[in-house]
Formats: structure tokens, C-alpha cells, sequence
């Protein structure tokens, strides 16, 4: 199971289907590769975690995006003293969609990533193989794209500097 507490309420899911954990770990790796790892594979500059527990607001909402991403400047640190969870909302999440959170993720998740400035959202949905990128406006969350191609490569902010195959988002395509 995964808890989250939002507005002090404590919601509780089944670990995802397969179809979702292939999702996330096929855009975290890539994204890890690309963007962390000191820049490997790509440019570099963020730190790319998976499932971060993050300690939000006053109360604080305790919430768990499929990804999260600081820029490296604002990243809190990896001393084995800090605490298991992130008091310091990310430059980027992502959430993966699945039947069960969807709503939650939308509906509850997204206005406390607004609350919390986080600049970048993206949802995430491997039923229907697409994904919205919102940007933070002065009013809360701005739809930028859309994209859902198959064969052509994803140019996705906060990540533009360098295009994400589809595979990256879906893993390889097996029967």
C-alpha cells in the first residue's frame, strides 16, 4: 500500500499495476540518465527521485509523486542524517495515472503542487499513452502541451534540452 495524508485526511492505494510501474521506471531511468547521473547521457543539472516522500505546508500534506525533480542548486542534500522525506517541494513532479489515483492526483494532488510553487507537473497516463505538461501561472496551473506521439520524440519543459523517445515514457512495446 501507499498512505498519503492531504487535508489532514489519510488516503491509502494499492501498490500500481504493471502497466504503471513501467511507466514510471522507464521515464525515471530515463530521466535519471539524462539529467542526473552528472549528466551521462545528456546535460545534467537536476536530481531525478523516485517516489519521493514529500512533507508539504504547515500540517504538512504528505504526499508521494511517481517522480520528483530538484535543480541541483535547490536539492536539500543526501546526508544519512537527513530525514526519510523532502521538506523542500521539487522543481518538477510527475504523476502517473492509473484508475485508482487519477482523480486523487488531479483533483486534490495538483492545487497543493500549485500551493507549494512546484513550476513543473506532469500527468502522466499509460492507458491512453499521453501526457500534460503544466507549467505554474500567477493563477495556478497552465496546460502547455500535450503530447501522445508514438513515433516521434517528446521536447517536454522543465526537460526540453533534449527530446524523450516514446519508449522512455512506455518502455519497449511487449506482447
Amino acid at each position: 500500500m501507499t498512505a498519503q495524508v492531504i487535508d489532514g485526511q489519510l488516503y491509502l492505494h494499492p501498490r500500481p499495476a504493471r502497466r504503471h510501474l513501467r511507466a514510471a521506471s522507464s521515464l525515471g531511468s530515463f530521466l535519471f540518465g539524462a539529467f542526473d547521473a552528472a549528466g551521462v547521457h545528456g546535460p545534467g543539472g537536476w536530481v531525478i527521485i523516485h517516489e519521493p516522500e514529500l512533507h508539504l505546508g504547515p500540517e504538512p500534506d504528505i504526499l508521494v509523486p511517481d517522480l520528483g525533480g530538484w535543480r541541483e542548486e535547490r536539492y536539500p542534500g543526501d546526508d544519512d542524517n537527513n530525514d526519510p522525506y523532502f521538506v523542500v517541494a521539487p522543481d518538477w513532479a510527475a504523476e502517473v495515472l492509473s484508475e485508482s489515483t487519477a482523480r486523487l492526483d488531479r483533483m486534490r494532488k495538483l492545487p497543493i503542487y500549485a500551493r507549494e510553487r512546484i513550476p513543473h507537473v506532469w500527468l502522466v497516463d499509460p492507458r491512453d499513452r499521453t501526457v500534460e505538461v503544466f507549467r505554474l501561472g500567477s493563477d495556478g496551473y497552465v496546460l502547455t502541451k500535450t503530447w501522445g506521439d508514438e513515433n516521434e520524440p517528446a521536447e517536454l519543459e522543465p526537460f526540453g534540452a533534449l527530446p524523450i523517445p516514446p519508449s522512455a515514457f512506455w518502455g519497449r512495446l511487449l506482447r
